[in-house]
């Protein structure tokens, strides 16, 4: 069963200003370490660190707290081994994740990226699937 559902489009061009303006000051304080490291490493800085950005802002929309719940760096965009991109919670965020899954349940996060100049836009769907029967 979905328990929650976030969507959220974001200006390339806000994030490349904001970069531009405030660099490591704003990075630091939005994104983390890993997620800088990534999105560092890219040619095209601004789009990832947008993609990233609006991935935040929907999962805080899926989980129903928006960001006066939970902090930026609680909500961390990784990929799996596949190369799918996925979300890593942790502190309120993930207090949060477990108050709305339901009892008996695991929740799944499901992550969606993508961009298309000037745009980012990601989606989350979180997913309550029943743990297995002991």
């Amino acid at each position: 069963m979905i328990i929650g559902i976030g969507a959220d489009l974001c200006d390339i061009r806000r994030i490349d200003d904001t970069l531009q303006r405030y660099g490591e000051r704003f990075t630091r304080r939005v994104f983390t370490e890993g997620e800088r490291a990534l999105s560092d490493r890219r040619a095209a800085r601004a789009p990832s660190y947008a993609r990233r950005f609006a991935a935040k802002e929907a999962c805080s929309k899926a989980l129903g707290t928006g960001l006066r719940g939970v902090s930026w760096k609680e909500m961390e965009v990784v990929n799996l081994p596949s190369g799918a991109p996925t979300l890593n919670l942790t502190g309120k965020a993930l207090n949060r994740l477990a108050r709305i899954t339901p009892e008996g349940c695991r929740a799944v996060l499901h992550l969606t990226l993508t961009d298309d100049p000037p745009l980012a836009q990601a989606f989350v769907i979180i997913e309550a699937l029943p743990l297995p029967a002991t």
